[in-house]
C-alpha cells in the first residue's frame, strides 16, 4: 500500500439546509456530542494512520481557524487554507494543490461520517487504473444517481432518485492529474467529475456499512441520539 497520504477536507459551504446551527457557525463546527463533526471525520482518517490534513475554509472560516490554532488534543499535521466565501467545490481543490503537491490524496466533505475501511478503499483505488475512486453508498431518497459498468461509473449525475441508488458518499481518493479537468469557476461534482465518468477515470468503492451526512436538523438530530447511546456506528477510533 502506499505511504499515508494527506486529507483534504472541503469545509467551505454555507449548510444552509442547517440553518438553524450554521447561522453562526460553519456547518464543520457544528457538534455532535461535544465535539465538531469535522473532529469526528479526522478521527476516523487518523486510526487508519491518515494524520495530515488539508482544510479548505470558505463561509466562516475564521471558526475552523480559531479552533484550531488552540487544538493540542491530537498529533496532527493541519494545514488551514482559506479558499475564498463563495468558491465552488472544483476550485477549493485546486486552491489547496500547493500543500498537495503532487500527491495522490484522500478527500471527503466536513459533513459526513462513516465506517468506511480507508484501507480498503486505498488498495481498491491502486488496483484499477482510473484517476478517482469515490465511496459509493446507499441511503434513503434525494441525492445523486450513479451508473456502473462493473466497478467503473459510466454516468454521474446530482439528481433526485429512488430509495435503493448508489450515491456519492464522498470518502474519495484522487490522483492529482484529474484535477485538469476543473476548469473555469466549477463544482467538483458537476462538470469534472461527469467528464472523468465519460472517460473511464472514475471508479466507485461500493461501501454497504455505516454512512450519514449531516444535511439537515433531522440528520443532526439522528446523530446525537446516537452519539448518546454510548455506541455510534461510526465511532471506529
Amino acid at each position: 500500500m502506499s505511504d499515508k497520504m494527506p486529507v483534504v477536507i472541503l469545509c467551505g459551504g454555507k449548510g444552509t439546509r442547517l440553518s438553524e446551527k450554521t447561522g453562526t457557525i460553519p456547518k464543520p463546527m457544528v457538534k455532535v456530542g461535544d465535539r465538531p463533526i469535522i473532529w469526528h471525520i479526522m478521527k476516523h482518517y487518523a486510526h487508519y494512520g491518515h494524520t495530515e490534513f488539508i482544510l479548505a475554509l470558505g463561509h466562516k472560516g475564521h471558526e475552523i481557524r480559531y479552533y484550531f490554532d488552540n487544538f493540542k488534543d491530537e498529533d496532527w499535521t493541519v494545514h488551514l487554507v482559506d479558499t475564498g466565501e463563495d468558491t465552488l467545490t472544483g476550485n477549493r481543490l485546486k486552491r489547496v494543490g500547493h500543500i498537495i503537491c503532487g500527491r495522490t490524496f484522500l478527500m471527503t466533505y466536513g459533513d459526513g461520517v462513516g465506517t468506511v475501511d480507508i484501507n480498503k478503499l486505498v488498495e481498491f483505488h491502486e488496483a484499477h487504473a482510473g484517476l478517482v475512486t469515490l465511496t459509493a453508498v446507499c441511503p434513503p431518497a434525494r441525492f445523486g444517481a450513479l451508473e456502473f459498468k462493473g466497478d467503473r461509473i459510466s454516468h454521474f449525475k446530482e439528481k433526485s432518485v429512488s430509495k435503493g441508488a448508489w450515491i456519492n458518499g464522498g470518502f474519495f481518493v484522487i490522483d492529482p492529474a484529474a484535477l485538469q479537468w476543473v476548469e473555469g469557476e466549477t463544482m467538483w461534482e458537476h462538470a469534472p467529475m461527469e467528464r472523468l465518468a465519460e472517460l473511464g477515470q472514475l471508479y466507485a468503492y461500493k461501501h454497504e456499512g455505516f454512512w450519514q451526512c449531516m444535511d439537515t436538523l433531522r440528520d443532526l438530530l439522528y446523530l446525537e441520539s446516537q452519539w448518546a447511546g454510548g455506541n455510534p456506528p461510526w465511532k471506529t477510533w
